[in-house]
This record gives structure tokens, sequence and C-alpha cells, in this order.
């Protein structure tokens, strides 16, 4: 379904030498993260040197008025789902996903967007368990800059503010969590776009042990929210 074949846009502060980082006297090769319009980019979170694909894509003019119209209604929102794939053919069942707004125009579209997303998920790696968050937030769920202990996330925030990330060497990894160690100057700070797709890899990932791409999520303003899709590889 999707082969690696966007362009990619060049690292602002590329990797020094030859890309290679001296860890107890052994050369570890560096992470760096990759960036596309089309969705292809996405599978190139199966490269070993990389732990962050980001497709920056727009979203359809119809899906986005959807998102904003659930997010006016000032609704709480906070679904999981454990989907069950029989082979990379089979079509997501999220019947009932977000049912509560089921009668707003595009409904059908949002939830095909969703379909799409988690069938592209499942066939890149090869996923037969997926586990689904839709949520609407008001604040920071994770607001302290962290790595996930998994293989790999998909995160794409639908609408508000996307969430942010650090290139590596930003922030000294035995510090995550420690809010006097985080970068204060806004500059260091990236930020997905609303409607932009990332394949965050984790801690678990075979081979990125101390590679896990470093991230939080952003504190909306008063009175904004977040409409978040999350998906994560069960098996």
């Amino acid at each position: 379904m999707l082969t690696p074949s966007a362009p990619l846009q060049p690292l602002a502060d590329p990797p020094p030498a030859n890309g290679l980082l001296l860890v107890a006297g052994r050369p570890r090769r560096l992470r760096r993260q990759v960036f596309g319009e089309i969705p292809a980019v996405l599978a190139q979170v199966l490269e070993d040197e990389v732990n962050l694909s980001l497709w920056q894509r727009r979203l359809p003019a119809h899906i986005a008025d959807f998102d904003e119209l659930l997010l006016s209604l000032n609704e709480p929102l906070a679904e999981s789902l454990c989907l069950e794939l029989a082979d990379e053919e089979a079509v997501p069942n999220l019947q009932g996903l977000a049912s509560g707004f089921s009668d707003l125009e595009v409904y059908d579209g949002f939830i095909a967007d969703v379909s799409w997303l988690v069938s592209a998920f499942a066939c890149l790696l090869g996923a037969r368990r997926v586990g689904l968050r839709l949520r609407v937030l008001d604040k920071a769920m994770c607001p302290r800059f962290h790595v996930d202990h998994v293989p790999v996330r998909l995160i794409t925030t639908y609408a508000g503010i996307g969430s942010q990330w650090l290139r590596e060497g930003v922030m000294d990894r035995q510090q995550l969590g420690q809010a006097g160690a985080e970068p204060r100057d806004p500059a260091l700070i990236q930020q997905m776009g609303s409607g932009a797709v990332a394949l965050f890899k984790g801690e678990k990932w075979h081979g990125n042990e101390g590679f896990g791409l470093i991230h939080r999520s952003p504190q909306p303003a008063p009175g904004e929210r977040r409409l978040i899709l999350t998906l994560d590889w069960l098996g």
C-alpha cells in the first residue's frame, strides 16, 4: 500500500561528520527524521536510522469542517478500541466510533479517513491487532518531554494544535521528565501541523533502544481543544 518514494525535506541541522555517535567506545548511528507531502513517506520509519516519519498532509476541507464542528459542540470524547484484522485486506470494524456525533454532516467521511489510516498503519507494519484511541483534549495529556515504550505509534491531530517533538541531541535523554532540563528556546521545539500524520518510533522497536523519539503533548490555549487520534501496534 505504501512505498518509500516521497521527496524528503532536508534537515536544518544535519548530523555531524559521518552520522555516527560514539557511545561506550562503540559507534552508534544517529537517528534522523523524514518529512514528505505524500503518505508514502510514512514507510521510511522502517529504516533503522529513522525514528520519525511525518506526512505533512492537508486535511480535505469537508473533514476539517467536521472536526471543527465536533469541537465546537464542547462535548467530551474519549474512546478506545482494540481492532483485530484478519489480513492486510481486512476493513477495520469502526462501528460505534464517535457515534455520539454520527448525526453531523460528513461523519461518514471522517470515519472513512480514520479507517484508511488504520488500514495503512496495519499494512505497513504487518499488524493484526491495532489499538485505537480518539480523544478530545483541553489540556496537555503528557506535558513533559518523554519517549514512548512501544514499538511505534501513529499520531495525528485532526483539529487544534499538533504534538511537539525534539531533534536528536536537543535534550539530554537522562533528564527526560525533568522540567528544568527541557529546552526553553521555542526555536528548538518542533511542532506537527494540524492534520499531519506521524509515526513515532518508540523504545520497544528492535534496534531503537535509547533512541525513541522525544515528544510531548502541547498545552492548548485557554478555551481551545484538540481532536487527536493515536494508533498502537499491539501485535
